[in-house]
């Protein structure tokens, strides 16, 4: 029965994910990303690689869900409908297709566009668009996992205030994680060996969430935007490293 609570990982690797938890769980909330991205890192070598996608978006699930309630009263709600209409069509799409999109080449795309995002003007309809992000980050998701950093670059260019941001950002991925997490219960993972472990998981995040809430309150608006950007720059372009290193090893692997 207590092999439900580790899902059978055994106890080191499981409290070695909830420990994670707690810390990707501040991370995010005192700077609104990079949490989910550290998350799938540590996923990506210690879960089996059926369940990875999923066992990931039902974590990050229970971790938004928690930073939407603390931080509730901050949500901007205007990009919310849109980015939903958007959200919906992504994951319908992505959930519908049977070949694999090429990680590699996602990883470029995404690190290019999150560099992109903090280093160059956003083009009106990007910014204004939650339809489009919405749509883009949420068909990824079904494929990549950490599409965070996508909605972060959508969510900074509306220029909120720290708060605003954390919050607008904790509510779209809410979202999308809920629509993936359904999408893949509809094609058949079988989440039930991992319940105990994620609540596990879930809980040890949101006593993270509350710490990185403290934290929050301590910086300023300059330096938090500072922070952010560099937060994205060094996702964007491990990224970039991995999808690049990805690309150059497939030669060698055929070989």
């Amino acid at each position: 029965m207590i092999d439900i609570l580790h899902a059978g990982l055994g106890w080191p690797i499981a409290l070695m994910i909830i420990a994670l938890s707690f810390v990707t769980s501040l991370i995010t909330a005192a700077f609104g990303i990079g949490g989910g991205a550290v998350m799938l890192a540590a996923m990506a070598s210690l879960l089996p690689p059926a369940a990875i996608i999923p066992v990931h978006g039902i974590v990050q699930f229970g971790s938004n869900v928690g930073r939407f309630i603390i931080f509730r009263a901050d949500i901007r709600c205007q990009v919310f409908a849109p980015f939903a209409i958007g959200a919906l069509a992504g994951v319908a799409t992505g959930g519908a297709l049977v070949v694999q999109l090429d990680a590699a080449i996602i990883e470029l795309a995404v690190g290019a566009f999150i560099l992109w995002s903090v280093y160059a003007p956003m083009p009106r309809f990007m910014t204004r668009s939650g339809l489009v992000s919405g749509a883009v980050s949420s068909f990824l998701t079904m494929f990549f996992g950490g599409t965070g950093p996508f909605v972060a670059a959508f969510v900074r260019a509306q220029r909120y205030d720290r708060m605003g941001h954390v919050a607008t950002q904790a509510t779209l991925m809410t979202l999308q994680h809920l629509l993936k997490t359904l999408t893949f219960g509809f094609l058949g993972f079988a989440f039930s060996q991992w319940l105990g472990f994620v609540a596990l998981v879930i809980a040890a995040g949101f006593l993270g969430t509350l710490a990185g809430r403290k934290v929050l309150f301590r910086i300023d608006e300059r330096r938090f935007t500072q922070i952010l950007g560099a937060i994205l720059t060094i996702l964007a372009l491990r990224l970039i490293y991995s999808g690049v290193t990805g690309l150059m090893g497939r030669p060698q692997e055929g070989g």
